[in-house]
């Protein structure tokens, strides 16, 4: 229910930041400014009492979030990759979000999958350890098959994790719709249709048939890819509630210290995680959209290994194609195509000028070139970005706002690997790459062929189409009068078209 008692929801919300001592430190992360700490501060510090008393034990944003429920963990998740923005004290308190919260009990566990597999547990496996990790949605167990003894990652929801998550996102409708009634000029931003979006990411984590498919098919695009590795799912042991895939051994990619103690490279190992991260956004439109240190481990050989599909981000041929002509004309330092391309997308109002967002854009742009990332304050850039994109009256693309969200955080691990990592550079020849194979005479001839596939596969309704519109057109009276030539010019359109596919299907196809 989206109703008015989520006002509760919110108040209750300020006051478990305020009750575990995680406002003040979230508000000076954020460097707010006094009309924003006045307005926390009078929502929260009356209600304390309301507020969730969480784990004293975990640090005080830990603890909040924690408390507060699994939506607001997935928040955390995303902010403890971003310490140039955040702070490096918020980030690594929030970083045991990623996959070492307090597990559910052994015994739910075993009631959840026996009750999937519809077997007792010691008939599918002969080992099964307590939880080796455990983060918002599920948590995961090792284990030996009794049909082989090969190792295994069973991994489990946790019990009543959807109703959790629904009772989060009812509280985030309620207050985007506030914010669009309370502050108009934020309609742009499409507030609600951001949550609208991000409960359609979450909702796809709670079933794990879901993420055993997109394993699958993730596992299929990337398997010529040198240096990655994704663990096989095990599909007669998986369902709704479980998820079975082979074992992987490897240092966690936000362990500096064992990954420099096993002599790998952190340098190499940030620049392969970014540049496969374009790679799979830019060439499959298929991409894993978690990527935090928690769900990338490095093999012994040096080989990245993802795992947890539960959230995937697509993107369709057109919008990637303006996606790496806006990245490479930004590599280029072209910002008068950068704004073109934007207004042809219809991303930028058309009665705006082109040449002044260009100008703004330099302003964001510029900045980067010639300095590593600890000369570039991101909070700073992305603020900039933020009013540019407001002056100009861009609103929020729904489409993009995944792939936008898994770039920081990609950009953020490969930061915390290597600091002085410069995003442009790195990103220039898989940019390059794409541009080249689909922007040119190549891409088009393969525009054409794919028109031609299209065509010959509606051949034999060719004739039908062409005389429903014939028929149209002559009995338009209007037409009829006015323009006595449009009748020949679409029986010769018909002509062309159907000559054409009669002549050239047989070659290709």
């Amino acid at each position: 229910m989206r109703g008015p008692h989520n006002i509760f929801r919110l108040i209750r919300t300020g006051a478990t930041l305020e009750r575990t001592g995680a406002m003040n430190i979230i508000l000076s992360a954020y460097k707010a400014p006094w009309r924003v700490r006045l307005v926390a501060k009078v929502i929260g510090w009356p209600f304390q009492w309301l507020g969730y008393k969480g784990d004293p034990s975990m640090p005080p944003a830990t603890r909040a979030l924690t408390a507060l429920g699994p939506a607001y963990i997935k928040f955390g998740q995303i902010l403890s990759t971003r310490p140039d923005v955040v702070g490096n004290e918020l980030a690594a308190q929030m970083r045991v979000l990623q996959d070492k919260l307090p597990p559910f009990p052994m015994i739910e566990a075993q009631k959840m999958i026996e009750a999937e597999l519809g077997q007792p547990l010691s008939e599918s496996f002969k080992e099964f350890s307590e939880p080796v990790a455990a983060a918002s949605i599920a948590q995961v167990h090792r284990a030996k098959l009794v049909s082989d003894g090969s190792v295994v990652a069973v991994k489990v929801l946790r019990p009543g994790i959807e109703k959790a998550f629904q009772r989060d996102i009812d509280a985030f409708y309620f207050a985007a719709k506030m914010v669009e009634i309370l502050a108009p000029s934020s309609r742009r931003l499409r507030p609600v249709e951001v949550i609208q979006h991000f409960e359609g990411v979450v909702l796809g984590e709670l079933d794990l048939r879901l993420e055993s498919s997109s394993a699958g098919e993730f596992a299929k695009n990337t398997e010529k890819d040198v240096g990655f590795q994704l663990p096989k799912v095990n599909w007669s042991l998986s369902g709704k509630n479980i998820m079975t895939l082979d074992w992987v051994e490897g240092i966690s990619a936000g362990d500096n210290k064992a990954l420099d103690a096993a002599g790998h490279s952190r340098k190499d190992i940030s620049e392969r995680i970014l540049q496969l991260f374009l790679k799979h956004a830019l060439r499959d439109g298929f991409f894993h959209a978690d990527l935090h240190q928690g769900n990338l481990k490095i093999s012994s050989n040096g080989d990245i290994i993802a795992y947890d599909f539960g959230i995937m981000g697509r993107i369709d041929e057109y919008t990637r194609r303006v996606y790496a002509e806006i990245l490479f004309g930004f590599i280029r330092r072209d910002y008068k195509r950068v704004a073109e391309v934007h207004f042809e997308a219809g991303y930028v109002p058309a009665d705006k000028d082109v040449d002044e967002f260009a100008q703004a854009l330099r302003a964001v742009g510029e900045p980067i070139f010639g300095m590593d990332a600890t000369q570039i304050s991101m909070g700073r850039v992305l603020t900039y970005l933020f009013n540019v994109t407001e002056q100009f009256g861009m609103e929020t693309r729904t489409e993009l706002i995944l792939l936008q969200r898994t770039m920081v955080v990609v950009e953020g691990v490969a930061r915390s690997l290597h600091p002085q990592i410069n995003i442009w550079e790195v990103a220039s020849p898989i940019v390059q790459d794409y541009i080249k194979e689909s922007i040119g005479p190549k891409a088009l001839a393969k525009d054409l062929l794919s028109t031609l596939r299209v065509l010959a596969r509606f051949g034999p309704k060719l004739p039908q189409l062409a005389e429903a519109a014939l028929i149209r057109t002559y009995n338009s009276p209007q037409l009829d009068r006015k323009h006595p030539r449009a009748l020949k010019r679409w029986v010769l359109l018909a002509l062309i078209v159907g000559l054409f596919v009669g002549w050239f299907a047989p070659h290709f196809f």
